[in-house]
């Protein structure tokens, strides 16, 4: 992991029963398995041809997409209240300086997760055998 933040862990029998099944799981998971291969894939042509500066860049770019999704997300819930200027970044600057992996694996990344109509909800996953990992459950 890169980034702490809560991990799920299913039944490998459970997973496979419901990708059989051909529904809205198996479109998600099979959604998410090309955005990850898109993700290594670009990850790993990156790392052959562009500078260490440009890698990071790349880098913390995604990671700066998740952490405002999940602070939104908690702010939203009223978990935590956050400003900015604590951490500053200049993300015109920084995305302008870094390589085009980024946008690659980004813009194939919404294209494939953004807001799926009928992804399996977390009540689904802990009814499928699901148990959900994080700060609190170490």
């Amino acid at each position: 992991m890169q980034i702490a933040g809560y991990a799920y862990r299913i039944r490998a029998s459970a997973v496979i029963a419901e990708f059989h099944n051909g529904g809205a799981t198996t479109r998600v998971l099979l959604r998410y398995v090309q955005a990850l291969m898109t993700q290594m894939v670009q990850t790993a042509v990156c790392n052959r041809h562009h500078t260490v500066e440009q890698q990071l860049c790349r880098w913390l770019l995604l990671s700066l997409d998740r952490i405002t999704e999940a602070a939104r997300e908690l702010q939203a819930a009223r978990v935590i209240e956050y400003r900015r200027g604590v951490i500053t970044v200049h993300r015109a600057k920084l995305a302008a300086h870094a390589c085009e992996c980024y946008a690659v694996v980004k813009n194939e990344t919404d294209r494939l997760l953004a807001s799926p109509p009928d992804s399996m909800s977390r009540a689904a996953a802990t009814s499928a055998g699901a148990a959900m990992y994080g700060p609190e459950q170490n």
